[in-house]
């Protein structure tokens, strides 16, 4: 596992930022507690995960799915992003993990994290967005999946584990092609193939749109991005994936709804930030064009 771990910090090295500079961002130090409250809490029914464990997880579970695309060899686009997605990620219970985050080069509309604080998403969807706020909504989205450790709980579930102690115990013990490890990436990977339970999609909607807002963003990027995926032709290959892994777009909006249907009304004047969003993405754009 020492090689694949090495490749993932190589590919990664050139679009972690080093530090969260975040000039001109807006910052919002209104608490909507309440707000995740009513989600709930990470540590609410949980079995503890050894940190450690769970970040060299989610290295060996990215690496392999960076397999399927490059990242896009854009480093001002990859910075940006993964400005945007520390500064969401402070604002999280879980600031200090070694969040990392990365645009992949396939035009299919995707994103995806892996356990440990690793987030991608795709170049397609990220051409798809109108603003900073619609990006910090989908990057909330999979902050959450990393907060609530979604796929840690469907891994030990599918490895018949009995606690997710368990793994941290085999992946730290592992040694180089040790088959149980091996099979524990695999099985690890096969998540994001078949998806997550709708629920806790579900779930990271509802976190996403509040760690937004407690960003300074306006909360409703994330709805807006859903309503203009609903504006695709749904037998566009590039949504095949997000398809058979997610509910359906009508679903989520309307569980959204319910979530923000009270108290986010304070937040509609919130900023979107579609200047800085569109510097950024200039040149990808006019190469796709």
């Amino acid at each position: 596992m020492r090689t694949s771990r090495l490749t993932f910090i190589l590919l990664m090295a050139s679009v972690i930022c080093s530090a969260c500079s975040t000039q001109g961002l807006v910052i919002n130090n209104i608490d909507i507690g309440k707000s995740l409250s009513a989600i709930g809490h990470t540590s609410d029914a949980l079995t503890e995960l050894d940190e450690t464990g769970e970040i060299i997880l989610g290295q060996e579970i990215v690496t392999n799915l960076l397999g399927v695309a490059p990242l896009l060899p854009d480093q001002e686009v990859q910075s940006y992003v993964n400005k945007v997605g520390r500064w969401v990620s402070m604002h999280s219970e879980r600031p200090n993990l070694p969040w990392s985050f990365a645009v992949m080069d396939d035009m299919s509309i995707n994103a995806f994290a892996a356990p440990g604080g690793y987030v991608v998403i795709t170049k397609g969807l990220l051409l798809r967005l109108n603003n900073e706020a619609e990006l910090a909504g989908v990057l909330g989205h999979e902050i959450s999946h990393v907060l609530r450790r979604h796929h840690l709980n469907a891994l030990k579930k599918a490895s018949g584990m009995s606690a997710l102690t368990d793994i941290t115990s085999v992946v730290l013990t592992a040694k180089e092609e040790d088959t149980q490890s091996l099979k524990l990436v695999t099985a690890g990977t096969e998540i994001y193939i078949r998806g997550l339970d709708k629920e806790d999609e579900f779930e990271s909607d509802a976190m996403g749109v509040v760690l937004a807002a407690r960003a300074g963003y306006d909360p409703y990027g994330l709805p807006a991005v859903l309503h203009s995926l609903q504006m695709i032709n749904p037998d566009d290959a590039g949504m095949a994936m997000m398809f058979k892994t997610h509910p359906s777009l009508d679903d989520r909006l309307s569980r959204l709804d319910g979530v923000m249907a009270r108290g986010f009304e304070q937040f509609d004047k919130s900023p979107a930030v579609e200047s800085r969003f569109n510097r950024a993405l200039a040149n990808i754009s006019s190469l796709t064009q």
